[in-house]
């Protein structure tokens, strides 16, 4: 916590050297407005919009959010992830009230660009890493998989399998151009067309009360590691009220890439109060990666420099709305996911150079043959969001989850609930949550939620338990 006291002291000293140049001079110091800078009540009652950290073309924008909480099934954070068990995991143990960071959105830092070049065309960028504010950690979700190598259930620490795999640029890291009648092209690592959506969509936007904030499966097609790529092309533009949006990956393993290629396509429009975006895509030679768990492990490696793996191709779509009325925002939305064997089934020298070049796949823990038979995935959520006062905002929302059951013959589904024989067997996951967010002045959110997460057939088959329920509070310091 002292640590990150500096690092807020250092924001804001920060902020008022990229800003000198906008405090008003001795000569006709009265007349001058008063800037946003000249004390710390004015700096914290200023929007972002309207006070950013900026200078010659440059923005810093961080955000911070910290919280505590309790988990009926908890597991200890992992030294290299982003949060505790919000949602109910495999390795989720017994109850414990525990500090829960990013409860309401990961904290990140970075900077924007945009200078213009002639006339309507600007030079656009962004760069920025998302991080852990208790442990000031990197976000390395890979890393806290095979910190897991040796632990069996019952003793392992929260591991999220993740696109943010420490780097420096762990969310995005991309410039472009941009025009206002012409639209936008970017190039590097960027979210895909599907995560940047469905948070808009969602109706308790948050990673520790929303199923699909909780874990990035959703908007990857069923592949959490796919929803940002190192290099890929995006473009963006609004024609008569459309969006389109067109976005491709080039270059595969070799790049810090999770699949061989992935490419997704949006349209959207605004009809009134009425939001509509839909959404496609595909991703060829995903990777999702696992802990070995306590299980054997290959001779011959660094034990915590190992993870196995899953090669798999994804496909899918997704249908969203969202609707304003008076002081209610009323949200739904449709996600199909298939997952299927991979373009490519021979890696007989493993993946050495998947997302993370710290991290190895060796030979022989690369799996190719999983969904012999599909596996479908369809998600449904629905919820609402109400302004009870300008700076306080109540929501609420259901999610349901369910697959099909994929597991071929002869073999056949039995048990149930935890016990089920299979997780390829048919099941899922729903949950339902509640959020309050109060903003006492605009760059602080002070937010209490809980969700009751649940899994059930299949999807249940080896956790210890079924359900989870994580009353939080926190708040959330914005730059």
């Amino acid at each position: 916590m002292k640590r990150l006291g500096l690092i807020l002291l250092t924001t804001v000293g920060l902020a008022s050297v990229a800003n000198a140049q906008s405090l008003p001079s001795v000569k006709g110091e009265a007349d001058q407005p008063k800037s946003c800078f000249s004390d710390f009540y004015t700096y914290m009652t200023s929007t972002i919009k309207d006070c950013p950290l900026s200078y010659a073309g440059v923005t810093l924008f961080g955000n911070i959010d910290g919280g505590y909480g309790y988990e009926s099934h908890a597991t200890p954070m992992g030294y290299s992830a982003d949060k505790v068990n919000y949602a109910i995991q495999r390795n989720s143990g017994r109850g414990a009230w525990q500090w829960s960071p990013n409860a309401s959105s990961t904290s990140t830092l970075g900077v924007t660009i945009e200078e213009k070049i002639v006339d309507k065309w600007l030079f656009i960028g962004v760069a920025e890493t998302g991080f852990n504010p208790y442990s000031l950690n990197l976000i390395n979700g890979p890393q806290s998989l095979a910190y897991n190598n040796f632990n069996k259930s019952a003793n392992q620490r929260t591991q999220f399998d993740s696109s943010r795999a420490g780097q420096w640029d762990n969310g995005q890291g991309f410039f472009g151009i941009s025009n206002a009648d012409y639209g936008t092209l970017t190039f590097g690592r960027t979210n895909t067309l599907a995560q940047s959506a469905i948070g808009k969509y969602d109706p308790v936007a948050s990673v520790a009360f929303s199923q699909l904030g909780f874990s990035a499966a959703y908007a990857g097609f069923g592949a959490g590691t796919t929803v940002r790529s190192n290099t890929a092309f995006t473009y963006r533009i609004v024609y008569q009220g459309v969006r389109f949006g067109a976005q491709a990956q080039v270059g595969g393993y070799e790049l810090g890439n999770a699949s061989t290629g992935q490419y997704q396509f949006l349209i959207g429009t605004d009809f009134g109060n009425l939001s509509l975006d839909a959404i496609g895509g595909w991703a060829n030679n995903a990777v999702s990666l696992a802990s070995y768990a306590g299980g054997a492990l290959p001779a011959g490696y660094d034990p915590y420099s190992i993870l196995r793996a899953t090669v798999h191709n994804n496909a899918g779509f997704a249908l969203m709305a969202e609707y304003k009325w008076d002081q209610f925002k009323f949200y739904a939305g449709y996600v199909f996911a298939q997952t299927s064997n991979p373009s490519n089934t021979n890696y007989p020298g493993g993946l050495p150079t998947v997302i993370s070049s710290e991290l190895f796949v060796p030979p022989g823990a690369v799996t190719s043959n999983a969904y012999n038979l599909p596996r479908d995935q369809n998600t449904v959520w629905t919820g609402l969001k109400y302004a009870a006062m300008k700076n306080l905002e109540l929501s609420a929302g259901v999610y349901w989850q369910s697959q099909n059951d994929y597991l071929q013959g002869p073999a056949v589904c039995t048990g149930s609930g935890i016990n089920t024989s299979s997780g390829k067997c048919s099941g899922g996951r729903y949950s339902y949550s509640f959020m309050v967010d109060w903003k006492p002045v605009p760059r602080i959110d002070v937010y209490a939620g809980v969700m009751v997460s649940n899994v059930y057939g299949g999807v249940a088959s080896g956790f210890q338990y079924s359900q989870n329920i994580d009353p939080t509070v926190g708040v959330r310091f914005r730059f």
